[in-house]
């Protein structure tokens, strides 16, 4: 049995089994968290080109959360020593910048989550190092249709279960291959919490949807299967037969009517080619 908690004022905050339904004054945290998460993810368009180091654009992504008034919610979580996560063609999420450079062609997923007043804004888009291969950006863009398909399903007397399957039967349609091992995740004054936002399923499975949820949706999608691999950093997931993954996240909330997304553009630049 599925257990709800509506959260007030003065509620604890600290991750927990039971679903946690937020007010306004949530919505009005995590609208602010998300749209600096979004900003970030705008500014970062123009820097990710050939030759830019995954380094230089964790350093963007830290100055501007603290500029925005906010903190990285990576940064030193279980040891993680960066701002953001920046996972290049068969990373499948978790990649950790440094030195590497990117090149011509490159396809890279970047993770942002900046805390603001105690709010995580989760989010995560592709971009393009320069022109990819078409397998490489029909790959991303599969997976942004993936993304907003769950989205869809995202509103009140659903179930975690249709969006799920809203995923998994488009994206093999396409013959990709779905991540089972990792999923999307309840936020709001705590980075993970419940639910469990799995990416694959059955109609009408899993948890009710009730206004007032947080959660994030982030489906990766293997060009090839969805096996994964974790490299010896303890971080780094890959495609175990080193297929190309993309990966698109956005934080919503349920409304009474549907659901509010807490992370999109503020100037259109969901998916790429951003302009």
């Amino acid at each position: 049995m599925t257990q709800y908690m509506t959260m007030t004022a003065d509620a604890p905050v600290s991750r927990s089994t039971a679903i946690k339904l937020y007010d306004e004054a949530g919505f009005a945290g995590m609208r602010k968290a998300g749209r600096l998460a979004a900003e970030i993810l705008d500014a970062l368009a123009p820097h990710v080109v050939p030759g830019v180091t995954t380094g230089e654009l964790d350093d963007i992504v830290r100055r501007m959360t603290l500029e925005g008034g906010g903190v990285p919610a990576t940064l030193g979580y279980r040891g993680f020593t960066h701002s953001c996560c920046t996972s290049i063609n068969n990373v499948i999420c978790h990649g950790i910048p440094g030195g590497r450079e990117l090149r011509e062609g490159d396809i890279v997923n970047i993770d942002v989550t900046p805390i603001v007043d105690g709010w995580h804004g989760d989010t995560s888009r592709m971009y393009i190092a320069g022109d990819a291969p078409v397998k490489a950006r029909r790959l991303v863009e599969i997976t942004y249709e993936c993304l907003m398909l769950g989205i869809e399903q995202a509103k009140p007397g659903n179930t975690l279960g249709d969006i799920g399957h809203a995923i998994q039967r488009y994206a093999e349609r396409h013959r990709y291959g779905v991540v089972r091992d990792f999923c999307g995740h309840g936020l709001g004054r705590v980075f993970h919490d419940s639910p469990e936002v799995v990416h694959i399923g059955r109609p009408g499975t899993g948890p009710e949807l009730r206004p007032g949820m947080f959660f994030t949706i982030e489906p990766m999608i293997n060009t090839g299967k969805p096996g994964v691999k974790m490299m010896e950093d303890g971080w780094t997931a890959v495609t175990r037969d080193r297929s190309l993954s993309a990966q698109f996240e956005h934080s919503i909330g349920i409304t009474e009517t549907g659901c509010e997304i807490f992370t999109k553009s503020p100037t259109g630049r969901d998916c790429p080619p951003y302009k």
